[in-house]
């Protein structure tokens, strides 16, 4: 693509460049590397990769290449946001990311792209716009999570105290900080962590980068090598991002995902990335494998290990190895280590010669954390989907204790987070109850996280109720033990039947058949007026609210990945490719 620009074009493309460096461009003789960084110091996650672009320039020039930061893509932190107006930014930032990789990327001075990011919307985004240039190789570069700190279930215990009263604001603050402690990415099997294995599964990371701890010898080893290897992928190993992101590369980061109990946010970022790709990936989809699919990890919020446990239980590598031999992963794959899932058995190791792979141990060193498919936790995977007169909706079981997973109760209905604190303080709530929260999808305000809801509705299970959620808003890789129907299609603000929802109307959840329905005669339920209306384009300001309104007008449903672009045709990569 370079050789092709006009001579002003190039001119300015070198203009910065120094050195070998400037007369590699010029004189088209080297492949260029984009690096595309969501650096920011804000983040724990996103701190380390800061250090990245000097590391990778050094690396990719030592290879023959030239590696130039070609942008940044913006981070929000839903941990921050949490609870916040903010929050209702963070699932449109997945599409700012896109789009700001795919402006990084439009220069069309590359031969290649080396992604640098870690969190919920971060990386679903980067792979989003790097697919828009799907003839280029592209390769995610993690930055791995910090240390162990407070253990999960500590947290959760007294986050519960404080949501009932019992513990102050400034023990809640003492166990937070100390859960959440340095740079690194947040410990416990959430979005982040999700995002991380599941890219090294589609082949996307090299072989056991993803939970190497920033600060080491060895995870400045992979980041280097990653400069390296795009050099390799973009002159002798030509290995398009079009042809590792296949049918077969989605159908195992789906499996990865369930296999593990993983984020509940993949039901719509794997649909949103496979579109993307011009592949069709349905929530029938993930139906289907979820019921093949044994769960193999116990992480918190499934289990009370973090993912540094995880890790040094086998991690990716032994999940690799078992599901490949039990026939439930495809081997047959491109990835960005070259053909064939197998590649993924081994680890990274630095020795005396330098960074090298060895293969892991066959069996888990820790089965109290992770599982072979001969011996799982559970003979199916840790998300299943509902159906019923409410809609379609998601649930994660694996942290849901079998007794909890049928619920019938009479609903009590909110719009918002503060409401429900409120009732729930006020002791309203204090019975068997399916809380039912809506007007939190995506078109009505950007479907926020509800990890708030969490604490006051495990007390109130702790209590002896029976308890669940039911929301057309998100929960994520951090859904605890209440059962909860969440992502419920359509929305309420779409039209869906959770906007006639009365206080009282008994709604039943059952995870064991699949089912999400309201007692109510259908007739009466469709001829009700709908209770509560979405904010209006006047009350959606502040936080920067009012500069999303285009794309919370152009979004699409959950199912179909709650994405404001359409799919890429199948014609669009090989168009792309025939320009190069």
């Amino acid at each position: 693509m370079r050789a092709g620009l006009a001579c002003s074009n190039l001119a300015h493309g070198f203009a910065a460049c120094g050195g070998s460096d400037r007369l590699a461009i010029r004189g088209l003789r080297k492949p260029g590397v984009a690096i595309v960084s969501a650096y920011n110091d804000l983040l724990s996650a996103h701190q380390p990769l800061g250090e990245y672009p000097e590391w990778i320039k050094a690396a990719t020039r030592e290879a023959g290449g030239v590696a130039q930061f070609a942008g940044g893509v913006p981070a929000m932190c839903d941990g921050i946001t949490q609870g916040r107006a903010g929050m209702e930014l963070s699932l449109f930032s997945r599409e700012v990311i896109a789009m700001a990789t795919g402006v990084a990327l439009s220069h069309e001075m590359f031969d290649g792209a080396l992604l640098l990011g870690v969190c919920d919307k971060i990386v679903p985004g980067l792979l989003i716009g790097a697919l828009a240039f799907g003839h280029l190789p592209a390769i995610l570069v993690p930055a791995g999570p910090m240390p162990s700190g407070l253990p999960n279930k500590e947290k959760a215990r007294v986050r519960q105290l404080y949501a009932e009263g019992r513990a102050s604001r400034e023990d809640l603050l003492e166990a937070e900080s100390a859960s959440y402690h340095s740079p690194g990415t947040c410990t416990f099997y959430g979005t982040a962590n999700s995002n991380q294995l599941v890219v090294e599964v589609m082949g996307l990371h090299l072989p056991g980068a993803s939970f190497v701890p920033p600060g080491t010898p060895l995870r400045r080893a992979l980041t280097e090598e990653a400069g390296r290897r795009i050099v390799a992928l973009a002159r002798d190993e030509y290995t398009p991002l079009a042809e590792v992101v296949s049918e077969r590369s989605v159908v195992n980061g789906v499996v990865s995902l369930l296999a593990t109990g993983g984020s509940t946010n993949h039901t719509m970022h794997l649909v949103a990335i496979a579109a993307a790709a011009g592949i069709e990936l349905t929530w029938d989809d993930f139906s289907d494998l979820s019921a093949v699919v044994p769960l193999l990890a116990n992480v918190y919020p499934n289990g009370s290990a973090d993912i540094n446990h995880f890790h040094a239980a086998g991690g990716v590598q032994f999940l690799v190895g078992t599901l490949l031999d039990a026939g439930l992963l495809h081997d047959d794959v491109r990835t960005v280590a070259g053909d064939g899932l197998s590649r993924y058995r081994s680890e990274p190791v630095l020795t005396d010669e330098g960074l090298v792979w060895r293969e892991v141990p066959t069996r888990s060193l820790d089965t109290e954390v992770l599982r072979p498919v001969s011996d799982p936790f559970a003979e199916d995977g840790g998300l299943r989907m509902l159906s019923g007169n409410l809609g379609r909706a998601v649930i994660k079981v694996s942290a849901v204790a079998p007794e909890h997973r049928v619920v019938r109760a009479p609903a009590r209905v909110f719009t918002s987070q503060r409401a429900f604190d409120e009732a729930f303080r006020a002791g309203e709530l204090d019975r068997d109850v399916a809380v039912v929260i809506r007007n939190q999808g995506p078109q009505a305000n950007g479907m926020p996280e509800l990890h708030g809801l969490t604490p006051a509705l495990g007390a109130l299970m702790d209590r002896g109720f029976q308890v669940a959620l039911i929301t057309d808003g998100r929960m994520s890789g951090a859904s605890g033990k209440i059962p909860s129907a969440i992502q419920v299609t359509p929305e309420a603000a779409a039209g869906g039947a959770l906007a006639r929802v009365e206080d009282g109307d008994v709604v039943v959840l059952d995870a064991e058949a699949g089912t999400l329905d309201v007692l109510v005669d259908e007739a009466e339920l469709a001829a009700r007026p709908v209770r509560d209306s979405a904010p209006d384009e006047a009350s959606w300001v502040g936080t920067g609210r009012e500069l999303f309104t285009a794309l919370r007008r152009a979004v699409g449903p959950a199912d179909q990945g709650a994405s404001v672009f359409g799919p890429m045709t199948p014609g669009h990569f090989g168009a792309a490719a025939a320009r190069v």
